[in-house]
């Protein structure tokens, strides 16, 4: 109660009615969630077992538990989780029990798979393939309908009738369907299944919702503008019967619509509650986070949205700066610019590396940065590459313990049947699958007992050296504790056998395979008493935000969505171009409201200082275009909108013309700030050795901007600061 100022207090003490509370970003709405659980357990003594705390993310949720533990409360029973994991959670115990529509229909079991995002892809392509359907933009948009029908709590047959004069309805209905039947075979439920089915168990079996009802008698969710339809279906069916819900939320942050997030849910809410309690936004309008100017510069910006409640959003810290926006005349000056000023703050101004992150809209933008963090060796982590578990060995080995315990996974069995190579292809695989669907049984089943099913010589003897496998890492199962069963696996089938630790590529993949060791112990570690099951389902749950670790000293190189929840001493938003940010579809309102909103997420993530680029032209899909300044830019504090195009029609820039043609050296003179290297050393033809790229040779240098380009032997040629690089002069 200490760490709260008075109207918090007050508002956290309302327990017995439902509560909305409308506040602004970086208000302490976390914090609030963690102090009323705290006052239910100490204050009120409700059992921490009747207490649900929903987020949505996992690095969020983790954050609650650390929080509420450091209170000194027992915690003992408390489910805080995403909406996801809690679905999973109760879907593990309870699917079994999902209405049938006939007594012979093939049903889940408790044991199924989560499939990730790539899954699923490959499960819709592959029912595609049925249909004939090989366009990846057909694909593409399938998914996307199929997802958006989920978050809407839709049937196939239901989302047809609604979208009825679409183009293609139909056939994208069809898909649906299959897709729907496929994962069942495969006993396997995508992210959005572990929502509808959940609903569905609900809404099917009173008895099992009765039961969670008087579990959980106070029910807490964050982020409340971010639930979608079938989300908010959810929380109704569990709050039903008590009404003790507590939710809160911040219009102006509602960034996922194009996931079916939808704020209309706060208008559900006081209607479905007709006793709520809301608090008045200007209640809860102090920003604990950033300073005031760029609490200005994102009030300024959301202003401009129509569909919202005006809000005073204030802050005690009076600071904060928010630079004038800087225009390059390319996407490379632009990476220039921002990170020789990353390489000042961190060497002249006394900031980490970990203080700082540059947003971008869209994961396309950030190739020319990663250059130039390159360039500089500056360290530099980015979210959206290719995450750890969807690394091709790391998913193999994976999928392994997934057929142990969910046999029916037929794509996870069909991943590594061949893996290492055992001399089965297409043909075996087809041949397999087809006996399989005559049995109306599952492809591991048909292997494991070829003799019942009269399995061919031929079929039973390319199976058989997998069938051994499968089944001795079956009865490992039985025997050894789960922590000691992967290494056991990796051993067994000879997966390490295969890299070459000489070879550069192959040792960081054998570095990823001790590393999925590691998580397995961490997690038994962490979790006494889990299952293999469980660990499997928490790595399928994790997201880009929940490996990011702020003791790791290194710039975060990010989407806006992936750093939703995080904050930063200093920030810089890029790419700053009308149709980059915002991004333009058809002029549609909503569209534009939802990328503003985007925008004051990226600006708020700021605590210190604000930096806005652009580029005046950038090179998109494979050719270069030039660009219009983005909206936002004029949006942002009025009243410096001719200080900001005096500043950016000022830009100096050095070009010069050598014999080779036109050379952009690429350092605006305005980016430099700290000491200056003594360019006389430099000079075309010297020899300079990189620390990461090596031996090169200068080719032109320019003593206006102190850079240099140099041809080096390992990744050709560099435009490089003298200032920055991490370079020396050697002897040719």
């Amino acid at each position: 109660m200490e760490t709260l100022n008075e109207v918090q207090s007050n508002i956290i003490k309302i327990i017995d009615e439902p509560v909305l509370v409308a506040a602004v970003a970086g208000s302490g709405k976390t914090r609030l969630l963690i102090n009323r659980i705290a006052y239910l357990i100490k204050e009120r003594n409700v059992s921490p077992k009747n207490i649900l705390a929903i987020t949505f993310t996992n690095k969020a949720a983790d954050e609650m538990k650390k929080r509420i533990l450091k209170m000194q409360i027992d915690t003992e029973g408390i489910w805080v989780s995403t909406f996801h994991s809690m679905c999973a959670k109760i879907l593990h115990s309870h699917i079994i029990n999902l209405k049938k529509d006939k007594p012979e229909e093939k049903t889940f079991d408790n044991n199924f798979s989560i499939y990730t995002e790539s899954d699923s892809k490959k499960v819709l392509k592959d029912v595609c393939a049925k249909f004939n359907i090989t366009d990846d933009r057909f694909i593409k948009t399938a998914g996307w309908k199929i997802s958006d029908a989920k978050n809407n709590n839709l049937t196939p047959w239901q989302y047809q009738v609604q979208h009825k004069d679409e183009q293609d309805i139909e056939l994208y209905t069809k898909v649906y369907n299959a897709y729907q039947n496929a994962l069942k075979s495969n006993n396997a439920l995508d992210f959005d299944d572990l929502l509808t089915k959940t609903y569905e168990l609900f809404d099917t079996r009173p008895d099992i919702l009765n039961y969670y009802q008087n579990r959980f008698l106070y029910i807490h969710v964050d982020e409340f503008q971010d639930t979608n339809i079938v989300q908010y279906e959810i929380v109704k069916q569990l709050a039903g019967k008590n009404k003790n819900i507590f939710v809160v939320g911040d219009e102006d942050q509602c960034i996922y619509g194009w996931r079916g997030a939808n704020y209309e849910n706060v208008n559900s809410f006081l209607k479905d509650f007709k006793a709520a309690y809301i608090t008045n936004p200007q209640i809860m309008g102090q920003n604990y986070r950033s300073g005031e100017n760029i609490l200005k510069a994102a009030s300024s910006l959301i202003r401009n949205n129509t569909n919202r409640t005006e809000k005073n959003l204030w802050a005690e810290d009076k600071g904060g700066i928010v630079h004038t926006p800087f225009s390059g005349r390319n996407e490379y000056d632009e990476a220039e610019y921002v990170v020789s000023t990353v390489y000042n703050l961190v060497n002249y101004k006394g900031f980490k590396y970990n203080d700082i992150a540059v947003l971008v809209r869209l994961n396309a933008l950030t190739r020319a940065f990663e250059e130039k963090f390159l360039n500089y060796n500056i360290p530099y982590v980015i979210f959206g590459g290719q995450k750890f578990f969807e690394r091709l060995e790391v998913k193999n080995i994976l999928a392994y313990l997934r057929i142990l315990v969910n046999p029916q996974d037929s794509a996870s069995l069909f991943r590594v049947i061949n893996y290492p190579k055992r001399n089965i292809g297409e043909t075996t695989v087809q041949a397999i699958t087809e006996i399989a669907e005559t049995h109306n049984t599952s492809p591991l089943e048909i292997i494991i007992n070829s003799d019942e099913y009269m399995l061919s010589d031929a079929l039973a003897k390319k199976t058989s050296g997998f069938k051994e496998i499968y089944l001795d890492l079956l009865e490992s199962c039985k025997e050894l504790p789960p922590e000691e069963l992967m290494p056991y696996l990796i051993k067994k089938t000879k997966i390490k056998e295969q890299y070459d630790p000489k070879n550069e590529e192959d040792l960081g993949r054998l570095a990823n395979i001790d590393e999925l060791v590691n998580s397995a112990l961490h997690y038994f570690e962490e979790n006494k008493g889990g299952g293999l099951g469980d660990y499997i389902n928490s790595i399928s749950l994790i997201a880009d935000i929940d490996t990011y670790d702020d003791k790791n000293n290194a710039v975060v190189l990010a989407t806006v969505h992936a750093v939703k929840g995080l904050e930063f001493n200093v920030v810089f938003i890029v790419g700053l171009e009308q149709g980059g940010f915002p991004i333009i579809r058809d002029n549609n309102i909503r569209d534009i409201e939802e990328e503003r909103r985007l925008m004051y997420v990226a600006i708020t993530r700021a605590k210190k200082q604000l930096y806005l680029t652009n580029a005046q032209s950038r090179m998109l899909h494979g050719e270069r275009k030039y660009t219009q300044p983005s909206q936002f830019l004029e949006e942002i504090d009025e009243s410096r909108a001719a200080e900001q195009k005096t500043a950016t029609a000022a830009q100096a820039y050095n070009f010069k013309e050598y014999q080779g043609g036109k050379v952009s050296f690429n350092l605006p003179k305005t980016a430099a700030e700290g000491p200056k290297a003594d360019m006389s050393k430099f000079a075309a033809g010297n020899i300079v050795e990189h620390a990461r790229y090596g031996r090169g040779k200068i080719t032109h240098t320019d003593a206006a901007s102190h850079c240099i380009i140099v041809d080096f032997d390992s990744v050709g040629t560099k435009s490089l600061s003298v200032d920055y690089a991490p370079i020396k002069l050697v002897d040719s």
